[in-house]
């Protein structure tokens, strides 16, 4: 018999920024597939074996991952979601084990990065890079590390038993992170939606983008992003990514409709609800029970076959 809970496939391991960005939009009441690359979890939910993808699209300060991209026009599975993770991190050793004891850290290239201006203030310690923050922290605890320090999130300190020694040691306090939420065709139904990415190509000629912009700008459609990429084999030709968000959604529509003329393999990658904003922090997703709500109504549009 199939679980009643959701399971969402993360690239990584448990505690990983993945899964704390699946327990933002499911709550934690899910089952976590642990996935080793982000093809992997698409390869999953093709399978059956999963029933969403929790996929990291871009970071504040590191930008797109753009080859993330490329694996959403490939598998063609729709965005359903979204969620701005805070990136916070923190130092984390064995219970007991003091800070002059420590002589490597350890944890993902991007993280390590991201802590820069706390590790320029001790030289002496090694610096090694792996390649998931929570899998350097479940080492630690497994190997019994006496001398090694992870960088990592709660969770992994939680999960793996771990002592955090300090805290917040990223060098941006306004790190975020956004991840999308995928899954397949049959439980794509979002009530609602005020947000959407698309992927289009237009005609190499002065002017084409342009007059896609200014429709989106005569509707009142907010473009909150664009991503350009090259069509692979094609020079000059670009696949362009765009996330647009509004109010009002027949002048959405409208704008749709009108684009189509000047754009060719145009393709929604998926209608959803936007992840408020207010300000530089972000508002939280509602509780735990109306996303339970939201994930019983999309499993009873799934079972009616």
């Amino acid at each position: 018999m199939k679980s009643e809970k959701p399971r969402v496939a993360i690239q990584g391991i448990r505690a990983s920024f993945h899964e704390e960005a699946a327990f933002r939009f499911f709550g934690e009441d899910i089952i976590t597939v642990e996935c080793n690359s982000f093809k992997q979890t698409f390869d999953v939910l093709k399978a059956g074996k999963a029933d969403y993808v929790v996929m990291a699209i871009e970071n504040s300060i590191a930008g797109s991952i753009l080859p993330n991209y490329s694996l959403m026009l490939s598998y063609s599975f729709p965005v359903v979601g979204e969620v701005y993770l805070p990136i916070q991190l923190h130092l984390m050793a064995l219970p007991g084990v003091k800070f002059e004891q420590i002589k490597t850290v350890t944890s993902h290239p991007i993280a390590i990065r991201q802590c820069g201006d706390f590790l320029d203030e001790y030289p002496d310690l090694r610096v090694v890079e792996s390649s998931d923050t929570a899998a350097c922290a479940k080492r630690i605890r497994d190997e019994k590390l006496t001398d090694t320090v992870a960088i990592a999130n709660t969770l992994a300190a939680k999960l793996y038993d771990l002592e955090i020694l300090e805290r917040r040691i990223e060098s941006n306090k306004k790190n975020f992170t956004r991840f999308l939420i995928l899954t397949t065709h049959e439980n794509a139904k979002v009530n609602n939606p005020d947000k959407a990415s698309l992927c289009f190509q237009v005609s190499n000629e002065v002017g084409a983008l342009a007059k896609v912009l200014n429709i989106f700008a005569e509707q009142g459609i907010n473009m909150s992003k664009i991503q350009s990429m090259p069509v692979l084999g094609k020079p000059s030709e670009y696949n362009f990514y765009v996330d647009v968000e509004w109010e009002d959604n027949k002048k959405y529509d409208q704008s749709i409709k009108q684009i189509l003329k000047y754009t060719h393999n145009f393709n929604i990658m998926g209608e959803y609800r936007r992840h408020e904003e207010e300000g530089i922090s972000l508002r939280e997703r509602p509780k735990t029970d109306s996303n339970k709500k939201k994930y019983i109504e999309v499993k009873k549009l799934s079972t009616l076959k």
